[in-house]
């Protein structure tokens, strides 16, 4: 645990943002810091408007916190192998311990509701005596609706929410506030429960049980974990945080919780990412898949089918959680943003982009799933057909690529390479369960694709595979060629692409994207996580392992007190950047632990994943074949 700085409740600075962790039930997730306060939160689902949006706006955002009175020191964690945060505050009086969570158990139990929701909070004073304040500003609809509440003695209202404390809450009219304040002695605690209207005719548990049920369920869950090995912590954090990212009802997997935590600060390059993002969905079902999770994903192949039918032509990027909501990209004027950076956006205009890589993505994640035996494509293969003859026809077509950059379609290579994944993948499926297709069609195509990538998309000017065909400019993408086994790791032209990179877009050992693309966008970026990960296992293909472990575990020390990644990380300081926390950059933590352990050179892993990753094209090992 890290010590924090003494902290008053009435505090109105921006905390960083890996100051935050993440507490969830497979409905939305919340923020919180380590001062004990929930700065971001929306009800009832993560694209629902926010209730608690403090990280936006200091002054109108609106939070609920749980502290002691006076000033004190404070650090959280999360409970072992648990979604479940603690936060630890040292005061001169005693010590007081907070612990937050969604109670996972309602989900489970009244998964037929259309959003269940019960966040518990439970203040346990250790030592000594704490007088506790809790102070909660609810600012519904991105603050643009005014609360209304109604007090019930230890039970206050607004809308359609139920806040439950263990004394009587009062209100402060000036500050649209409530206040409620208890004075606790060693061995005592309070519970304080926030639920949505749904929930509030249900029959609960008590906090305390529902601690204890909620731990269970995470901890079991934690178990099924096949990784052993030095890193086994970070791979059971990076998979738990995914698992809070998959909205329970549909399957659907959203990129990050948030809206709008920026790439520079100060900056517009400030995004939306509560939607599910075709790549990013399918890249992390392959890590957990790949790390021993999920017993059951068919509820996101079901989403992919059922969502990609309504739009009845080839893939969007992007799509919402739920079909009745939209993804139309809107500016926020009243929010300040985080550390003033603006706009600040709902929705996401990038949705309307065509984005070549995502077929690669999906067929990729489908014939791991096969490979492994956790799934059988039969019933979708319809529509990867279609998918994959929409491939054949249009791979010839420019895109937007894999960072949406907002500058113009070009002939991206990694986006070419992974159509070739596409319809490698599908190959591979229909021949080995004898399914339909047009097979001959697709290996053609596939060989042509790639005999184009290897004139077209190589610059002997860089001495490595650039961004597209119409630009002289690396790209970090394309450190994936070799792992998809599109060329092999110890190719002289993927060599010189990994010394391209360490030389032009690596410092301090961590990994930028590309450099000055034509994005459209102001503003400078810093280091990508998952791009670190994607060097990491490209020197794992090459043969140079010991480099790739140093990377790994520099890219480790970088991560919040808790674990968590946000999109983006600053090199000299390690900031972080973007939202928080980011699916893309804790599924490259667990693929390149079980990289590393698949070339065995740290831990272990399943053999039978290991194996089927390595033949689907995904595996860490050394040289393969095509």
């Amino acid at each position: 645990m890290q010590s924090r700085r003494r902290e008053g409740a009435s505090s109105d600075e921006y905390r960083p943002i890996e100051d935050y962790g993440v507490i969830g039930n497979g409905h939305t997730a919340a923020l919180v810091s380590s001062s004990g306060s929930i700065d971001w939160l929306c009800f009832h689902r993560f694209d629902s408007p926010s209730l608690f949006a403090r990280i936006l706006d200091p002054d109108r955002g609106g939070y609920w916190s749980i502290q002691p009175e006076e000033p004190f020191d404070s650090s959280h964690r999360y409970r072992e192998a648990t979604n479940i945060l603690e936060t630890t505050f040292q005061c001169t009086s005693g010590t007081l311990v907070l612990q937050d969570f969604m109670d996972i158990a309602s989900v489970a139990r009244f998964r037929r509701l259309p959003a269940p929701g019960w966040i518990v909070r439970i203040a346990e004073c250790t030592d000594g005596k704490i007088a506790i304040v809790c102070d909660c500003l609810p600012r519904p609809n991105y603050a643009r609706t005014q609360p209304d509440f109604a007090l019930y003695g230890n039970q206050a209202t607004f809308g359609t929410y139920t806040l439950t404390g263990p004394a009587a809450w009062q209100v402060d009219d000036a500050n649209e506030a409530l206040t409620c304040r208890i004075v606790l002695h060693a061995g005592e605690t309070a519970a304080f429960t926030l639920v949505t209207e749904d929930d509030a005719a249900l029959p609960q548990l008590d906090p305390a049980d529902a601690l204890n049920v909620t731990t269970d369920y995470w901890r079991k869950w934690s178990g099924k974990c096949t990784y052993r090995g030095p890193y086994r912590d970070a791979v059971i954090r990076s998979a738990l945080t995914l698992q809070l990212m998959t909205y329970e009802p549909s399957g659907a997997i959203v990129a990050a919780p948030t809206t709008s935590l920026p790439e520079t600060f100060g900056g517009e390059r400030n995004w939306d990412y509560r939607f599910t993002w075709i790549r990013d969905a399918s890249f992390t079902l392959y890590a957990l898949l790949l790390a021993g999770y999920l017993d059951d994903e068919r509820p996101f192949f079901d989403w992919l089918v059922r969502t990609v039918e309504l739009k009845g032509t080839g893939i969007s990027i992007l799509y919402p959680i739920v079909p009745e909501s939209g993804t139309t990209e809107e500016i926020l004027d009243s929010f300040r943003g985080y550390r003033d950076s603006r706009p600040v956006r709902i929705g996401n205009g990038a949705a309307v982009q065509e984005q070549l890589d995502v077929y690669g993505e999906v067929m990729g994640a489908i014939q791991f799933a096969w490979r492994i035996g956790k799934y059988d494509p039969t019933p979708i293969w319809e529509t990867v057909r279609q998918m994959l003859d929409w491939v054949t026809d249009r791979w010839h077509d420019r895109g937007s690529g894999i960072w949406e950059v907002r500058g113009g379609v070009r002939h991206f290579v990694y986006s070419k390479a992974m159509m070739w994944f596409a319809l490698n993948c599908g190959i591979d499926i229909a021949e080995g369960m004898r399914l339909p297709g047009n097979v001959e069609d697709w290996r053609r195509e596939r060989d042509l694709i790639r005999e184009e990538v290897l004139d077209k998309g190589w610059s002997d000017e860089l001495g490595a595979f650039k961004q597209s065909y119409e630009d002289e400019r690396l790209d970090a993408a394309n450190l994936r060629l070799s792992s998809i086994n599109f060329i092999e790791g110890d190719d002289p032209r993927m060599l010189s692409t990994i010394g391209a990179t360490l030389k032009h877009l690596v410092v301090d050992d961590l990994c930028y994207r590309y450099i000055d693309a034509p994005e459209g966008v102001t503003g400078k970026e810093a280091s990508f996580v998952v791009c670190t990960t994607w060097l990491v296992n490209a020197l794992i293909r090459a043969g140079r392992k010991k480099e790739a472990h140093r990377i790994f575990r520099n890219l480790l020390a970088h991560a919040s007190s808790l674990g968590l990644y946000a999109e983006e990380v600053e090199p000299l300081t390690g900031i972080h950047r973007g939202n928080f926390p980011q699916s893309f950059s804790h599924i490259g933590i667990i693929n390149a632990a079980v990289s590393l352990a698949h070339a065995g050179y740290v831990g272990t892993v399943s053999p039978h994943h290991a194996a089927a990753a390595d033949a689907a094209g995904h595996g860490g090992g050394g040289k393969r074949s095509r």
